[in-house]
């Protein structure tokens, strides 16, 4: 099932398939947000803003408006 970063759930994951926004941050891609890359939604700050993730082994905090940029493909558990 195809849908972005930002309409994960606390604790599910997913494979990144598309970063190719030009609004996505260069760090962010330089960090491991690029396809075939694990994500798994760790927290949510109040108001769901930011999202502090795992991506492959890297935990990032980012925009949930920058991650509905990046889109995945969620993975059953």
């Amino acid at each position: 099932m195809s849908c972005s970063i930002a309409d994960l759930k606390k604790g599910e994951r997913g494979i990144i398939t598309d970063s190719s926004s030009d609004s996505i941050p260069l760090k962010l891609l330089e960090m491991g947000c690029l396809p075939g890359n694990e994500v798994t939604l760790l927290q949510l700050a109040p108001f769901a803003d930011p999202m502090y993730l795992n991506v492959n082994g890297s935990h990032l905090a980012i925009r949930k408006e920058t991650a509905a940029l990046i889109l995945i493909d969620k993975i059953d558990e």
